[in-house]
């Protein structure tokens, strides 16, 4: 499935001068499968970026279509299929349930599709080095051990699109190479693409497009 924004422009960044380069106002197409770099500085939107190509804010001009259809014509089922099945999500800040566990946080997204086993939930776990925090509250955690419980978090779902916001700032370099590894495994396997949001760091990774806000 390609996503196409054709002369999107969010409201709060309509007062904003953008560059010839930026996605803002222009025509561009994230195609299926591809791995994306979206590079901007602080302010320039890109978690307006995701909210909005997610359908959380329709304070835009201009359009966006996943596949040939427009998403401001999707129905709330249509909608919950898509993020159930479709794209997959991780917000900068996380939107963990600081309350529950790692466990529960995990078992609730992965309920819906019986993406994984529960043994698998906990080798994902493994890798990025936090399969001790099994039974601790998610609120209890380090910013860095929050994003990676967020990630495999969002790994648990079938999907054609990953979006991430900013998904290392709290990681340090290891991390995020371990991090990196599992998302391109898991989006290899799905022959699904990802879009990265990023202050400028491509995490030693070589990606297919660079874009830009």
């Amino acid at each position: 499935m390609n996503i196409t924004l054709d002369r999107l422009m969010p409201e709060p960044l309509a007062s904003i001068k953008h560059g010839e380069s930026s996605i803002w106002g222009n025509h561009v197409v994230l195609e299926e499968g591809k791995r994306i770099l979206l590079n901007a500085s602080s302010g320039k939107g890109k978690t307006t970026f995701t909210t909005t190509t997610l359908g959380l804010r329709r304070d835009y001009s201009g359009s966006i279509t996943y596949g040939d259809k427009n998403i401001q014509a999707f129905t709330a089922d249509e909608w919950t299929e898509v993020r159930t099945r479709q794209i997959a999500v991780v917000f900068q800040d996380l939107q963990l349930f600081p309350k529950l566990s790692v466990a529960e946080n995990l078992r609730l997204k992965n309920s819906l599709t019986d993406t994984f086993s529960e043994l698998e939930l906990k080798q994902l776990l493994e890798r990025l080095e936090i399969e001790n925090k099994w039974e601790q509250e998610c609120g209890l955690l380090s910013m860095g051990q929050q994003q990676r419980v967020a990630i495999v978090r969002a790994m648990a779902q079938p999907f054609e699109w990953l979006i991430m916001d900013e998904p290392f700032s709290h990681l340090d370099v290891e991390n995020a190479k371990r991090s990196m590894s599992i998302i391109n495994e898991r989006t290899l396997a799905q022959n699904a693409g990802f879009v990265l949001t990023t202050l400028g760091e491509s995490h030693g990774y070589s990606f297919d497009q660079e874009l830009f806000l």
